[in-house]
């Protein structure tokens, strides 16, 4: 699958831009080089990045980044109108220019200069390097004598009641759970894993999750991380994945929500999102987390040393594990897996049913919230369901249709689960029981069963106090879920309790 293609060449009769950005971890350009001859400074080479444009519109070069972020010339062309949603619209600033080069001698330099345009974590920490500002220093990721209760979590990793918050809260933020766990399997040292790029890899992860994201953050993807390892130590798994299947899973459960915008698919549909048009309204989010990734890699050069086709070849790999991940698509995935099931017939010693079930193993892992302990559990209920609020929020504002389960004014978070439990996990966690029947399944399905019970009693609790003042709420909850069924399986309900 081709994943770079060429930027097309500016026109000669406009100016090149003076300032020319590229989001970190997703587009690099380069004044100096093309691939159709000699260099040419009115060319842009071949992009390294996330996300590809192959326009023939000759009028200028404007690419919309998510955020509505924009490269442009300062003249020559009309801004384009903003169909993007407020609420993504940021504003960056240029960085790292040249000290003293007025505009007018950058314009007119035979050579151009490169500028990064980077992700909006990246920004605001860059910003506040800039401006002085210290930062929190994290726990070293390259350190391997992690001190105190960090090193005493990370030992029982494995365990199904690892507290997440905890260790994100005693780490710093710092991602080196992953780190940790490919240093485990011993995959660093397998596949010459360069240490210096593994760790700029993992730290431009960490900082591309956006932070102020309730529930698509840096905390979501290391659970994710954590939960994908519990299922690849299951008896089956362990047996037949070899360390490839092993590495491909680790990286497509930390990377499968890279650069969440902390909105669903509807929304970029119905605000005419740049996002929505590029992957023609299908996987949308999942296809920009994918791309997002491929840029990471290529930046970092995580996997340069391979050859080509096995690079290819593992990019090809980790998006049909993200993909995988559209909750729109669950039906699909769940119809095929019990088919399997039904007949018997998978076996772990071909690649394509290995492959097969690291996709079942990651879509588990992406929805496991309602699995985990009522403390765990619940936090993460709360932190989705504000999600969808604050999305419901700024439709209002903005005079647009809501989403449903998006009205803090008509649903709420017991309502919410117990939809989403019954008719998106409770059905994919059975299947996964009649695949893996193992202490973990049965423990999985246990606590959601009593999860589920709790946020029911809640329910009640809630109906009889407002029944008092409100005599119709009561009926209204108990309708709850029953429109939240009608709703779970389309995009409206995110992986892990949300769309992913």
């Amino acid at each position: 699958m081709e994943v770079c293609y060429q930027l097309p060449v500016l026109p000669l009769d406009r100016p090149v831009p003076k300032h020319v950005l590229s989001r970190r971890g997703a587009i690099s350009f380069s004044s100096s080089s093309s691939l159709f001859g000699s260099p040419d400074p009115r060319q842009l080479s071949q992009r390294r990045g996330a996300i590809s444009y192959d326009s023939s519109d000759q009028t200028a070069l404007y690419i919309r980044m998510l955020g509505d972020v924009r490269v442009r010339s300062q003249v020559g062309f009309e801004p384009e109108r903003r169909v993007s949603h407020p609420y993504l619209c940021i504003d960056f600033r240029n960085l790292h220019t040249r000290l003293g080069c007025s505009s007018e001698s950058a314009s007119s330099a035979p050579e151009r200069r490169v500028h990064r345009l980077l992700s909006f974590q990246r920004y605001l920490h860059s910003s506040r390097l800039l401006r002085g500002i210290p930062q929190q220093i994290p726990l070293h990721i390259l350190d391997e004598d992690y001190t105190g209760q960090a090193q005493c979590m990370l030992e029982k990793v494995g365990n199904w009641n690892f507290d997440i918050f905890l260790f994100d809260r005693l780490t710093n933020g710092n991602g080196l759970l992953t780190f940790h766990l490919l240093k485990q399997y011993g995959l660093v040292e397998l596949f010459q894993l360069d240490i210096v790029k593994l760790w700029r890899f993992l730290v431009m992860v960490q900082e591309d999750y956006h932070s102020d994201n309730p529930y698509h953050n840096a905390v979501h993807a290391a659970d994710v991380t954590q939960a994908m390892y519990c299922y690849l130590r299951e008896p089956k798994l362990a047996n037949s994945l070899t360390s490839y299947d092993i590495l491909l899973g680790l990286i497509a459960a930390v990377t499968h929500d890279l650069d969440h915008p902390g909105v669903n698919q509807p929304f970029l549909i119905k605000t005419d999102h740049y996002l929505a048009s590029l992957y023609r309204n299908s996987s949308v989010l999942e296809n920009h987390h994918w791309k997002s990734v491929v840029g990471l890699l290529r930046e970092t050069g995580l996997f340069s040393h391979l050859p080509p086709e096995d690079s290819l070849n593992m990019e090809r790999d980790l998006g049909s594990l993200i993909l995988a991940t559209d909750i729109s698509r669950q039906n699909e995935y769940l119809t095929r897996f019990r088919v399997h099931l039904d007949q018997e017939n998978l076996c772990l010693s071909k690649a394509g049913h290995r492959h097969f079930i690291l996709q079942m193993a990651l879509k588990c892992a992406d929805i496991c919230n309602p699995c985990r302990p009522w403390e765990l559990s619940k936090q993460w209920s709360e932190r989705v369901t504000e999600e969808f609020f604050q999305q419901g929020d700024i439709e209002k504002k903005h005079k647009l249709d809501v989403s449903p389960l998006c009205n803090r004014e008509t649903n709420t978070v017991g309502n919410i689960q117990i939809g989403f439990m019954t008719y998106v996990a409770e059905p994919l966690f059975a299947e996964w029981a009649r695949f893996s029947d193992t202490r973990l399944s049965q423990t999985m399905l246990g606590h959601m069963g009593l999860n589920k019970a709790t946020w029911g009693g809640l329910q009640q609790e809630q109906a009889l106090t407002s029944e008092e003042g409100e005599p119709g709420t009561d009926a209204e909850t108990a309708g709850g879920a029953a429109t939240t069924a009608g709703e779970s399986s389309s995009k409206e309900i995110p992986q892990g309790n949300t769309e992913s």
